[in-house]
């Protein structure tokens, strides 16, 4: 047994590298062989690999290890590896294994990705789909709510996760803008992982890139899911109607939906009418978790906004005066 051993070692070391790229290996004896199959930093694998006592009438005896890729993606491969050489027993088997394992990172870029999509699908609903397509090194996604739907597709990048995951938009229903919130909001969390700061916290820890996919992928699933149901903090009625047809979508119209910055949403004119009323002092307040009301469409000082509503009740107490005024000469 042991010169049909030897013979495989010494074809592994001639052969390797040449027939199976990315590869290196790092040991090849009778006691274990050791061979990295490294498509990326992130997509690296570690085979190592003994000699039964029976070899080769009993399978080559497989260890999968990775740094990055999952325990639960690495176990189902050394199944599938296992398989693989039980079709050569009676014959050298370790080419045969490792080209496998070459093959299928070759074959499934998002292997890189695959905890991360595990835990999207446990957020997704029962109308909600995700579709992997490993030829495109893509994910289609469509996240649905009370008849609202977010339709997109997300590439994972050939170096993910150095690079980050690339999001666009197939279809949406939403007024349009929390389209563009949704969407521009998921890339800026992707970018985040990837790019450090530009002015960083003083004694913030070194900057270390992380996965995009799943803080991105998860604010969307979260928001889709959420807005559908939101009530108006003023008024308390859901804020979109049963029928998404019927949503609006002009900026100005009393019952347009505004989302403002700590993330609650309320009717265009219940948040013009609760900006305009007193008490003014401090600024506005989100009556739903008490943190400070930012919009683009409301850059108005407490003072400002005082000074507005002062004059507002002058000219109603004038009003007033005129009516009154009338009133008394057709007496």
């Amino acid at each position: 047994k042991m010169p049909l051993i030897d013979d495989e070692l010494d074809e592994l070391k001639r052969c390797c590298e040449n027939q199976i790229p990315d590869s290196k290996v790092v040991a090849a004896v009778p006691a274990m062989v050791r061979v990295e199959i490294t498509k990326t930093t992130f997509k690296k694998i570690v085979c190592c690999l003994m000699f039964p006592n029976d070899y080769p009438n009993k399978h080559i005896l497989i260890e999968l290890k990775s740094k990055t890729l999952s325990d639960k993606l690495l176990s189902g491969l050394t199944k599938v590896c296992e398989d693989e050489a039980k079709k050569y027993l009676g014959r050298p088997q370790i080419l045969k294994v490792l080209k496998l394992v070459a093959k299928f990172i070759e074959d499934n870029p998002l292997c890189s990705c695959s905890e991360e999509i595990s835990t999207l699908r446990s957020m997704l609903g029962s109308e909600d789909t995700l579709k992997l397509s490993q030829k495109t090194s893509t994910i289609n996604l469509t996240i649905t709510k009370n008849k609202y739907l977010l339709k997109t597709k997300i590439t994972i990048p050939e170096n993910y996760p150095h690079d980050r995951v690339e999001i666009k938009t197939s279809d949406c229903n939403f007024p349009r803008v929390f389209k563009v919130w949704f969407i521009e909001n998921s890339k800026e969390l992707a970018r985040r992982c990837v790019e450090a700061p530009k002015k960083p916290k003083p004694n913030a820890p070194k900057f270390e890139v992380k996965p995009s996919l799943l803080p991105a992928v998860r604010f969307l699933i979260e928001n889709v899911q959420r807005y559908p149901e939101e009530k108006c903090q003023i008024c308390k009625q859901i804020l979109f109607p049963e029928d998404p047809e019927k949503v609006i979508h002009n900026e100005k119209a009393a019952a347009h939906v505004e989302r403002v910055y700590c993330g609650h949403a309320y009717h265009h004119d219940c948040l013009i009418l609760y900006m305009k009323t007193p008490p003014f002092q401090n600024g506005k307040n989100c009556p739903a978790c008490g943190n400070r009301i930012y919009h683009e469409k409301w850059k108005v000082t407490p003072e400002l906004a005082e000074a507005r509503w002062a004059t507002e009740q002058a000219k109603l107490r004038e009003l007033g005066d005129v009516v009154e005024f009338i009133r008394d000469c057709t007496l």
